[in-house]
């Protein structure tokens, strides 16, 4: 079965809004782009009648949907895609490229339709942030796990028990995949939302999606978030820092760092009660 994409030309400003729309159609995946953002879904869940509705509320926003077959990322992304080094410390590559040891952590990633390679600015932080917080004998859960980036370098750092989830298909497939590259073993894969995840007392919870979101679920991975424990966020824009801020606040959740790069932001949270 194929899937269907979506690109919509719009203000910067109604993207977050779109793509929550969008979500609730069936759309699952989404990349921001200068002058607006594309979408993706299985065949099975587009409904078109559903889109219209939501387009129909934005008089000023052009879209484009087409139904496409799925295609051999792999291979695509042979075609262009470059190792990419976070901090000097760390370095990802494809299965393809030359192995270079000396880096002290080497992620393989071999990408299919999954967002998450070290390339984007929201990846990137949270792998930084990473490198520098501690994983030993921790429980660590990665929301939206995608290419599994996030959880391998949780596995590197010595966490102790590996919990990711998502709700595509592909995330699913491409992320056993890349588990398997890196020897990362014992981790428990789930479809599905946060709902689905059953496990809580999780010492670090991750969370790298879009920003409505992270704000849908923030009651959630609180919940999940031992006391102490530290609750890692990305996949928004600096000005939406305030917004995220409030929302953790409400839940005993406290800002404890925060980074930005290419406009795109990453904030880390202490659960604490008083």
């Amino acid at each position: 079965m194929g899937f269907v994409t979506i690109k919509a030309t719009c203000d910067p400003q109604l993207i977050d809004v779109l793509i929550a729309e969008l979500f609730e159609t069936g759309f699952d995946s989404f990349q921001e782009l200068d002058d607006g953002f594309e979408g993706s879904c299985e065949q099975s869940e587009f409904d078109e009648e559903k889109v219209k509705i939501v387009f129909s509320q934005f008089p000023n926003v052009t879209f484009e949907v087409k139904e496409q077959e799925k295609i051999n990322w792999n291979e695509e992304w042979e075609k262009n895609y470059d190792p990419i080094i976070v901090g000097n410390r760390c370095i990802v590559r494809a299965s393809f490229h030359q192995s270079q040891p000396n880096f002290e952590y080497e992620i393989i990633v071999t990408p299919k339709m999954s967002f998450g390679t070290g390339h984007h600015a929201t990846t990137y932080q949270v792998l930084a942030y990473q490198m520098d917080l501690d994983h030993k004998g921790k429980k660590v859960l990665d929301v939206g796990t995608g290419t599994g980036i996030l959880a391998i370098m949780a596995s590197k750092r010595d966490a102790n028990e590996l919990v990711a989830s998502d709700i595509d298909d592909w995330c699913i497939e491409n992320s056993e995949e890349n588990f398997a590259l890196n020897n990362v073993k014992d981790v428990k894969l789930i479809k599905g939302q946060i709902d689905e995840v059953i496990d809580n007392d999780f010492d670090i919870v991750i969370a790298n999606i879009n920003k409505n979101v992270l704000l849908d679920q923030m009651k959630d991975y609180a919940s999940k978030t031992i006391e102490n424990g530290q609750l890692i966020l990305s996949g928004f824009y600096k000005e939406d820092i305030s917004d995220l801020e409030n929302e953790a606040n409400k839940f005993k959740l406290h800002l404890i760092h925060s980074t930005t790069r290419d406009n795109w932001a990453m904030l880390a949270f202490e659960k604490r009660s008083v």
